[in-house]
């Protein structure tokens, strides 16, 4: 080894402490994490949230929104279920995993150090017992931050919680939308009920809050295929599993961000797109599902995109005997936190991470 360089680390790094960073953007984590030299919180104590965002409990019933910009919020209610119910724990769940974030090491941010990302806590319902209450009281709850121009992230809770909160952000402009998801959730009434959790895009658009042909759907598989018509006929692009395989990670981001487009979108990203093996803790697991790095590359070729919000839906912990489940929902929780961020940055003509 050359012994110079060998002086000039050791004179660098052979006392420097923990916090001793000079890198930038890695300093914006140590400034976060550490008191004092070498004092780290312990993952495992205090009060969980979403990230480890902080708590703004009380900011959604004041309306007072001040330093924040991607509110996080759990919405725990899963009436909308067709098979195993369970994914009103999935907030409670994703908020129990530690050490996610807060550096993203591919796009190279921190998104709790550039933005105000805070945990708003969960929706409150009026009623455990109905379904179409929930969702207008979900509405009315995501309306005030949509006014504001914020930019939430969303724990379900079943996948039906996704079109309140959509006519909540497309109320002025139908939304173009990323879906990955092991089923198109375009289904018809059923039961007498059209919110269910296999029907809210079809129901999404034809309130006029979401536009198909901005809309693709990624990862698509299993035996409800005949339900899905209402994709096909609404002109919403469609990428099976099996069409996934053929493609490739590449490709499939191209033609994500070809539908996409530059208008603003909203990314939902359904536990169950992912294998069974990845993901089993949740209420409708179909195999041949993507990994976890395939999700996440997916949802991080987004980055650029106007994206106006996201969710992470259908975590049902009880199925879960490995906490995988939620592991992963908390990391996609991230990925959507930091794709997000970076719509900010642009949106406010911040400069590129190098």
């Amino acid at each position: 080894m050359d012994p110079e360089k060998l002086a000039a680390l050791r004179a660098r790094f052979g006392a420097a402490e923990a916090s001793e960073v000079q890198d930038a953007e890695f300093r914006k984590v140590v400034d976060l994490l550490f008191t004092g030299k070498d004092r780290r919180a312990k993952p495992y104590e205090g009060v969980s949230s979403f990230l480890d965002a902080p708590l703004r409990l009380e900011a959604a019933k004041t309306g007072d929104f001040s330093g924040i910009d991607i509110p996080l919020i759990g919405v725990p209610m899963d009436l909308g279920v067709t098979h195993r119910p369970g994914s009103r724990l999935g907030p409670r769940a994703v908020r129990g995993v530690e050490r996610i974030g807060p550096y993203h090491e591919v796009h190279r941010i921190v998104p709790i150090a550039e933005f105000g990302v805070a945990d708003l806590g969960d929706v409150p319902f009026r009623s455990r017992y109905s379904l179409e209450q929930s969702h207008a009281d979900i509405e009315a709850f995501y309306r005030p931050l949509a006014e504001a121009g914020l930019r939430p992230v969303s724990v379900g809770g079943d996948h039906s919680i996704t079109l309140p909160i959509l006519k909540a952000l497309g109320a002025k402009r139908p939304l173009g939308m990323i879906h990955i998801d092991a089923h198109c959730d375009t289904g018809a009434p059923f039961e007498g009920s059209r919110f269910h959790h296999g029907g809210p895009f079809r129901q999404a658009v034809l309130e006029g809050v979401l536009d198909p042909e901005r809309v693709i759907q990624i990862g698509i598989r299993g035996n409800a295929e005949f339900l899905w018509e209402f994709s096909y006929a609404s002109g919403m692009h469609v990428i099976h599993a099996e069409d996934f395989m053929r493609l490739g990670v590449d490709e499939t981001i191209r033609r994500m961000r070809a539908v996409i487009g530059t208008g603003p979108a909203y990314l939902s990203f359904d536990v169950d797109s992912l294998d069974p093996a990845f993901a089993p803790g949740t209420g409708t697991p179909e195999a041949g599902g993507l990994s976890s790095r395939e999700a996440m590359a997916l949802i991080r070729g987004a980055a650029g995109l106007d994206l106006v919000g996201g969710d992470v839906v259908e975590v049902a912990p009880q199925y879960d005997a490995t906490s995988n489940t939620a592991q992963a929902g908390a990391q996609m929780l991230f990925e959507i936190v930091s794709v997000v961020a970076l719509a900010l940055r642009a949106q406010r003509g911040r400069a590129a991470p190098r």
